[in-house]
């Protein structure tokens, strides 16, 4: 069985939404699927909420052998890019960077030196 993970348009003329699906890809477009693993509305205006996918599960079924079409690939892609405005995985902390202290010799008193 080959196995595809792609669109199955969904909503009204004029006013689709695509449900991202994982399907045998003998199905027909708006058949019954394997997996729902996101969504697609490209009409919603802000751009990170366009998208929304179980990248864990997207990633399993590719794992595998799943090939994505190539409109799903490329919103993975973005997805994965950060393209969308929404991380995937929140920056790595890092620790705040400490001052160095003069060294004991530099901070002695002049007036030792002097004597």
């Amino acid at each position: 069985m080959a196995v595809r993970i792609r669109m199955k348009k969904m909503g009204r003329k004029h006013r689709a939404f695509f449900r991202i699906c994982v399907m045998d890809s003998r199905v027909q477009r708006d058949g019954k699927a394997i997996e729902e693993v996101g969504f697609y509305d490209p009409m919603v205006p802000d751009k990170a909420a366009r998208v929304k996918l179980n990248m864990e599960r997207v990633d399993y079924w590719m794992s595998v052998g799943a090939q994505p079409s190539e409109k799903v690939n490329a919103l993975i892609r973005k997805v994965k890019m950060n393209k969308f405005g929404k991380a995937m995985a929140p920056p790595p902390l890092t620790a705040p960077k400490v001052k160095e202290e003069a060294p004991a010799a530099a901070a002695e008193p002049v007036e030792a030196a002097a004597e």
